[in-house]
């Protein structure tokens, strides 16, 4: 489990086949879950500068590949007895999401993001969600998009600031929203949930 909260970002030195390659300060332990871009991966070896994971051929399919090249975000497992921030991240990727516009406020950005509809219903406006291993507050949902709003520090800090329209990030939707649709559809048969259903069942946790 993760938290969302980048702890370094990591350069990579090489991604060959299935094989990724970092260099980080984080000393890692073969055999470690760390999420690199939101993604949770397992260590497979650790040199004096960093470490290496493997990705299976289906994690590649459902990952924006592109980005794991330059830097990357990492945050390693949480432990028993950790300091719980941001929000419950599983390390498992729903979709790509894409964006497609960033505002420049002044003293914050929005950056709207397009996904796969099938997943928007798992969107929830004030809920959380991850955005390359980033856990963000929803600001706002429409049809297929969402609305981020991002404080210059994250902008400055993390690889929002590499992003442009057209750039590919990984997305993890809210883990409690999801399996609330999973039973609310198998209980019903339906693949229908409105807001009304997320925002009662949400309530009783």
């Amino acid at each position: 489990m993760f938290t969302g909260l980048i702890r370094e970002i990591a350069t990579v030195k090489s991604f060959v086949g299935s094989t990724l390659r970092v260099r980080a300060k984080h000393e890692a332990k073969i055999g470690d879950s760390i999420a690199i871009n939101g993604a949770c991966l397992t260590v497979i070896e650790v040199t004096n500068d960093g470490f290496s994971v493997e990705l299976s051929p289906e994690s590649q399919k459902l990952l924006a590949i592109e980005n794991y090249k330059g830097e990357v975000h990492i945050e390693p497992a949480m432990m028993m007895g950790d300091r719980f921030e941001g929000h419950i991240v599983q390390g498992h990727i729903d979709c790509i999401g894409e964006i497609k516009e960033i505002k420049n406020n002044g003293n914050s950005f929005d950056v709207f993001v397009k996904l796969p509809k099938k997943f928007i219903a798992f969107v929830i406006p004030k809920g959380s969600i991850t955005i390359d291993g980033i856990s963000l507050t929803v600001n706002e949902v429409g049809e297929d998009s969402f609305r981020l709003t991002i404080i210059p520090h994250t902008m400055k800090e993390t690889l929002f600031k590499t992003y442009k329209k057209g750039s590919k990030v990984n997305v993890e939707t809210d883990m409690f929203a999801r399996y609330v649709a999973h039973i609310i559809n198998h209980q019903t048969k339906s693949t229908h949930l409105t807001w009304d259903d997320v925002d009662s069942i949400s309530a009783r946790y």
